[in-house]
């Protein structure tokens, strides 16, 4: 924690300027990281995180949020833990006493950013390590396909040290993964409560654990997660992921092909939605986990069963045919 300019020290010891700024942050609502290139600490101690609209801009924990978490290591070295408590106390009782929302008890208990893909990864373990009941995921392809081996390595061994200890893991791909070599090497290898089912169309990557705890991507290139924690939210999102998995058709253990009536596809049917709203290949592709020359190929095929000639034609014989209001 030391520079030339800044002494190292301790979380239970902040700097004068440091100190100074996280006041300001709380009274202010953020900093630009400018501002906080001499007192580093800061950032290092949790008590500043990137703002999940802008990254450039550092919006300030909530001093019982930051106490909480810089007194978890307590556990450790109870002892010492004791003394440090009352001047981390001491330290933030004032901070706790200024005026605005933001200083509120619950503010950020919502949702907590995780910013990098070493620190998203260590969040998501400790969950597990801590969760003894149920895994719910949705991996998307382009979340399973851009994910280096290495870390898909990490990941089985965690979820592997999951079932082992009695847990069950529910898992919803795109259809578009269903034989894909490294999903079907995944479960493989597995031993344990792991199930598997596919979709035409899902939400983008989702984890959550026991219920209590979810982890949703926070920007475009997956880079920042949010880590959410509050009871209501995570119950949203774990009942959208029991609906969809209802709809969903199994993967594994029992794989059950999607069925195919009158010659249409579930992913023609799917693909024949989405024409029939408007869209582009390009979408089509991007909302069904394909690449646009698939995408394309799928669309010649529906086209070809439907005896159309041209695009404007196709969505009135979608539309005529009446395959889109057959149940699955």
């Amino acid at each position: 924690m030391a520079s030339a300019t800044h002494p190292e020290h301790d979380a239970d010891e902040l700097c004068s300027g440091a100190a100074a700024l996280y006041e300001r942050a709380l009274r202010e609502g953020h900093l630009r990281p400018e501002d906080v290139d001499a007192t580093p600490c800061l950032v290092d101690f949790g008590l500043l995180r990137p703002s999940v609209d802008d990254p450039n801009r550092l919006e300030p924990v909530t001093p019982v949020v930051a106490l909480h978490r810089l007194l978890s290591t307590s556990e450790e070295r109870v002892a010492l833990e004791r003394r440090r408590e009352a001047r981390l106390a001491d330290l933030f009782e004032p901070l706790m006493r200024l005026d605005g929302r933001r200083t509120a008890a619950g503010d950020s208990s919502v949702a907590a950013v995780l910013d990098g893909s070493d620190r998203i990864g260590r969040a998501i373990t400790q969950a597990l390590a801590e969760g003894r009941e149920e895994l719910l995921a949705i991996q998307p392809h382009i979340s399973h396909t851009q994910t280096p081996l290495a870390v898909r390595a990490d990941a089985l061994v965690r979820d592997q040290d999951f079932l082992d200890r009695g847990g069950r893991i529910r898992t919803l791909y795109q259809h578009t993964l269903r034989h894909a070599p490294s999903v079907l090497a995944r479960y493989e290898r597995l031993r344990g409560d792991a199930q598997a089912r596919t979709l035409d169309e899902i939400t983008d990557r989702l984890l959550v654990v026991d219920r209590t705890v979810a982890f949703i991507p926070a920007n475009a290139d997956r880079t920042l997660a949010l880590e959410i924690r509050h009871p209501v939210i995570v119950a949203f999102l774990a009942t959208a992921f029991d609906r969809l998995w209802r709809l969903a058709t199994p993967m594994h253990p029992q794989a059950a092909e999607p069925v195919a009536p009158d010659g249409i596809t579930p992913r023609q049917r799917a693909i024949a939605t989405l024409l029939v709203e408007g869209h582009t290949d390009a979408v089509i592709a991007d909302r069904l986990g394909l690449n646009i020359r698939t995408a394309r190929v799928h669309i010649a095929k529906l086209a070809a069963t439907l005896g159309s000639d041209s695009r404007a034609q196709l969505g009135y014989l979608i539309a005529r045919s009446g395959i889109l209001d057959r149940e699955e």
